[in-house]
């Protein structure tokens, strides 16, 4: 689907394209998502560059990735989509710098792009171009991810303090797995923000060379990039702490797990030992033999009774005074 959006009003509109051979000269921003072949062509012929394939996207260099071609800027970065599901997913997005055109080639649906076009729908500066589009797209890319490492990091705080609260409980073993798959499902999209973070800093010092190199960026453009640059490298810093933590916690959960099969274990040993004194009166009052006093005793069958009671009852009290329970 091709989506062009040009000047107007004080905005960035979306051009409704009936002919792609007849796509606006004016178009400052042209977004590609799934691009059949006959669009990919359209903008091709209009910007007069080459649009990258999947495949070419999807190569992991940098020297894939970044690179300058026929005067125009290729740069790709991995983005997190469906991060409001359950399955989170990364998607590499190609952001292409031409003359006064921004063209992003996708396939996916990252959220920031529906934000940044419903932005620049509503209002956007005087002479805006395809560069304050991509600072525009930059922008909303970090701030979702800021959003995500937010959420994740009060879902770990949450879910730490359930696990040291079901470590003073004992019989919780059914949460065990539930609280598992949240903490592999938080650490997964933490390495997935973490990647996206720092294929969007390369992005960043890639445009800051241009700027070095061709000086057409504004003194605002300069100082934003800036900004976005540390903001870029403190959210790293943090989804780094963040998968530390997730690291601890899962290691806490996994002892805690491991401290509630020991208590099993432990129980299961002392039943075994409180069991035994008794089992052995009862085996050997069974064995028939004819000759064994105890079996003509009038008060054989209590006294054989109390003295299986008195043998399970002294090892436990034996475990209790040890305060081995």
């Amino acid at each position: 689907m091709l989506s062009v959006f040009a000047p107007s009003s004080g905005s960035l509109k979306k051009v409704d394209v009936a002919d792609l051979n007849a796509l606006p000269e004016d178009a400052v921003w042209l977004d590609l998502k799934a691009p059949v072949p006959g669009e990919d062509k359209a903008v091709e012929k209009l910007v007069g560059i080459q649009i990258p394939t999947r495949e070419d996207m999807q190569e992991i260099e940098i020297s894939s990735r970044l690179y300058i071609e026929n005067n125009a800027r290729y740069m790709t970065a991995t983005l997190v989509c469906g991060t409001d599901g359950v399955n989170p997913r990364t998607a590499p997005v190609s952001f292409i710098l031409t003359g006064q055109r921004l063209v992003t080639v996708r396939y996916d649906e990252p959220k920031p792009f529906m934000l940044v076009a419903g932005k620049l729908g509503r209002t956007c500066p005087a002479g805006t171009t395809g560069d304050a589009v991509l600072l525009e797209l930059l922008e909303a890319i970090i701030d979702r991810s800021a959003d995500v490492l937010e959420r994740v990091g009060a879902d770990v705080d949450n879910v730490s303090n359930t696990i040291f609260e079901l470590s003073a409980d004992r019989g919780q073993a059914r949460k065990y797995s539930r609280i598992l798959i949240t903490i592999g499902r938080k650490g997964d999209l933490t390495s997935k923000v973490r990647e996206s973070l720092v294929s969007i800093g390369r992005v960043i010092s890639f445009v800051t060379v241009d700027i070095d190199q061709t000086g057409r960026w504004s003194k605002e453009q300069r100082a934003q990039l800036k900004t976005l640059q540390r903001d870029v490298q403190s959210l790293t810093d943090h989804a780094s702490y963040l998968s530390n933590k997730i690291t601890f916690v899962l290691d806490a959960m996994l002892g805690v797990v491991n401290l509630e099969q020991n208590n099993i274990i432990k129980l299961f040993s002392v039943m075994a030992v409180v069991l035994m004194p008794p089992t052995l009166i009862a085996s050997i009052y069974g064995m028939n033999f004819k000759i064994m006093p105890e079996l003509e005793w009038r008060h054989g069958y209590p006294f054989a009774l109390m003295a299986m009671l008195f043998a399970a009852v002294l090892p436990y009290v034996f475990f209790k005074w040890k305060k081995w329970l």
